[in-house]
């Protein structure tokens, strides 16, 4: 019999760890696999650790270190052949498993994802934000050049050839880890014909606004780690374009050009605009794409502040979300 081994970071996540680890459970059954649960804490002040527990997983508790470090010490415990890196705010389908390990046999794939979705609670914008990374059922897999880390599978081996996640990124980590897999040859796809939930959805904007500051924060240490290059440096850029067409917006009105300030705003929303017609197409569905235009749009400006704050060295320090 197969043996998995479940790595999941955790921190405060005592509302969905129980889900999280159940879900993982019944899949492996379903799937006929001898599992192995294993929790690496990052100094939860919350339940989440006793729950953890009372599912039977093996649970580490280790302040203090970025994402990759936690998913990494998992890692090392790990004893299963195969290896699966779960968020612990994600609820793996009960047919996770099983038709992955096909795919695998028939030498179509080597890393898998699948798509996330949000439960049917979550607000608007957090629906709509995860809305955008979905593709429609039809498409049932894609061959990606990365993957995010949500929830990630792979045969152990691959793990060790490329030495496991960079401990030093405090995010990104999980494009970072996946393009190396696939610079070392390991195909990777992104499997769409079921989804995961994601409980852990932003429940309020500040929530939101906070998260992309976090995640935009990782362009430049990916930089360092890669090398130059224009996919890493593209956001980053429209980014900084967008608070200069600010800025020049500002300076316009403060000398009497009204019109000129309304032309540079307009310039601000046109990248914002392209990326969601991008990501909306194919959905059909015009509200997502106004939707998706504002968050876009915001999201700009956020990533604008992060990166100009990585430049300054802003080194603040958020606990690894799981």
């Amino acid at each position: 019999m197969n043996r998995i081994s479940i790595v999941i970071p955790m921190y405060n996540e005592a509302r969905h760890i129980g889900r999280t680890l159940l879900a993982a459970q019944k899949a492996a059954h379903a799937a006929d696999v001898d599992c192995e649960l294993i929790v690496v804490d990052n100094g939860s002040n919350d339940d989440g650790p006793h729950i953890a527990r009372q599912f039977g997983a093996q649970v580490l508790v280790l302040p203090g270190l970025l994402i990759g470090a936690l998913r990494n010490r998992g890692a090392l415990l790990a004893s299963g052949e195969w290896i699966a890196f779960i968020d612990a705010d994600v609820e793996m389908p009960e047919d996770w498993l099983k038709p992955l390990f096909e795919l695998e046999d028939s030498a179509q794939a080597d890393v898998f994802g699948l798509d996330l979705h949000t439960p049917a609670a979550a607000p608007w914008y957090a629906a709509a934000w995860q809305r955008r990374t979905l593709r429609p059922s039809s498409q049932s897999s894609h061959p990606v050049d990365w993957l995010p880390s949500s929830n990630l599978l792979m045969r152990r081996r691959w793990f060790k050839k490329v030495g496991g996640f960079n401990e030093h990124l405090r995010t990104g980590e999980d494009k970072e880890f996946t393009l190396r897999l696939h610079e070392q040859g390991a195909r990777l796809l992104s499997v769409n014909n079921n989804v995961a939930l994601h409980w852990g959805y932003e429940m309020n904007w500040r929530e939101w606004m906070g998260k992309e500051m976090w995640r935009q924060g990782s362009h430049l240490q990916l930089l360092r780690t890669h090398g130059f290059s224009l996919r890493l440096l593209r956001f980053p850029l429209l980014s900084l374009m967008a608070w200069l067409l600010d800025l020049l917006a500002i300076s316009a009105l403060l000398n009497g050009f009204p019109h000129h300030a309304a032309i540079m705003v307009s310039l601000t929303l046109i990248p914002a605009l392209v990326l969601s017609i991008r990501q909306s197409s194919r959905h059909h569905d015009v509200a997502l794409t106004l939707q998706l235009w504002g968050l876009h749009w915001l999201r700009l400006h956020l990533a604008g502040a992060a990166f100009i704050l990585s430049l300054c060295h802003w080194n603040a320090r958020r606990p690894a979300r799981g």
